[in-house]
């Protein structure tokens, strides 16, 4: 087991789900081999996010019948964001960790994230070496994300570092304060500051099943950690705006010098109309860059939940549907039913599958 100490802690895994009924049994036999290896007990939440599978059915039947597995259902599908939200939420660990169900984050790197929490860090996260199984063009892609997003934005989000992580107990309380609709999580941590490191591996394929990240949803993702972390576009906006009048400007004062000398001015009405659909095309385009920001500023201040639990298994109580404007959902203190016989067994297979 990694490192000692007098205080046992307690670690909870979130895990979102939507529509992983082939992934499941793959993750709870590599999640069986890992937590005896911790150096305390543990929780794992399962969150489901609206799933139109056997999802709910295999999930509910692992947390009846482990005391170490937690499963909520949220209303409808959320959302990746606000699901990794929801777990987070209902998470009593002193270290959460983050992580997808579908393996490509593979569970035995919690252990390093784990060394390295215990080493005064507040969030670990893990960063992509290679990524086994995508396309050039998705590499490509994920990579001018990284540089732009650096770019237009103050946050320090380091390249290839998903939501994959480990955050102490302050920093999930930190991420409460920060109620926001539209979420990128990854740049939420980024923005919080506090003492972070990274842990290198390599991603592997996806276990089974396929993908539910199409790229519409990334591109919506992306836009969100713009339109969130930056307000660029607006900058950008006002720039455009300036560069078009100035331009106008110019070609005003080029037509009354023709105006002056006498120049014939009716064979212009092409260049009239072209300037004019530019202009226009433009205004269009700054407008809805604005109205894009006063979107976001409706939903804010509409103050809706960012969430429905609609059932959950496995904690002391019923999970409340909602509970207020920061979530603070009713947490779990059972701690000692959370391990269970299997936590003396050796944990040797999990120790040798980390990925460094």
């Amino acid at each position: 087991m990694i490192g000692s100490s007098t205080k046992p802690h307690l670690y909870s895994f979130v895990i979102p789900v939507y529509n992983e009924e082939a992934v499941l049994p793959l993750l709870f036999s590599r999640l069986d081999a890992l937590l005896p290896c911790l150096d305390g007990p543990a929780e794992v939440i399962l969150v489901d996010d609206g799933s139109r599978d056997a999802t709910g059915i295999i999930a509910v039947d692992r947390a009846k019948n482990d005391p170490r597995y937690r499963y909520m259902a949220l209303s409808r599908n959320f959302g990746h964001q606000v699901a990794i939200t929801a777990g987070m939420e209902a998470a009593v660990g002193d270290a959460v960790i983050i992580m997808d169900a579908d393996l490509q984050d593979p569970p035995e790197v919690a252990l390093e994230l784990v060394a390295k929490w215990r080493a005064g860090y507040d969030i670990v996260y893990a960063q992509r070496m290679t990524r086994i199984g995508e396309s050039r063009f998705k590499l490509a892609t994920a990579k001018a994300f990284y540089k732009l997003l650096t770019r237009l934005t103050a946050v320090n989000i380091p390249e290839n570092v998903g939501d994959f992580r480990l955050i102490d107990r302050k920093v999930l309380e930190a991420f409460r304060a920060m109620p926001e609709r539209d979420r990128f999580v990854r740049g939420m941590f980024g923005w919080m500051g506090f003492r972070q490191t990274a842990v290198p591996f390599h991603r592997p394929p996806r276990a089974a099943g396929t993908t539910k990240y199409g790229w519409w949803k990334m591109l919506r993702l992306a836009f969100d950690a713009i339109v969130g972390f930056s307000d660029i576009p607006l900058r950008l906006a006002l720039w455009i705006g300036t560069a078009v009048s100035f331009g106008a400007l110019l070609y005003g004062i080029y037509v009354l010098w023709l105006a002056m000398h006498n120049a014939d001015l009716v064979a212009g009405w092409a260049s009239t109309i072209v300037i004019l659909s530019f202009l226009s095309g433009i205004h269009l385009v700054l407008t809805g860059v604005v109205g894009l920001y006063i979107g976001r500023i409706h939903a804010e201040v509409k103050a809706r939940p960012l969430y429905f639990v609609a059932r959950s298994i496995g904690f002391d109580a019923e999970l409340p549907i909602y509970t207020g404007r920061h979530y603070n959902i009713l947490h779990s203190s059972n701690y000692a039913l959370i391990r269970n016989s299997d936590a003396t067994k050796s944990c040797s297979d999990a120790t040798a599958s980390v990925v460094q």
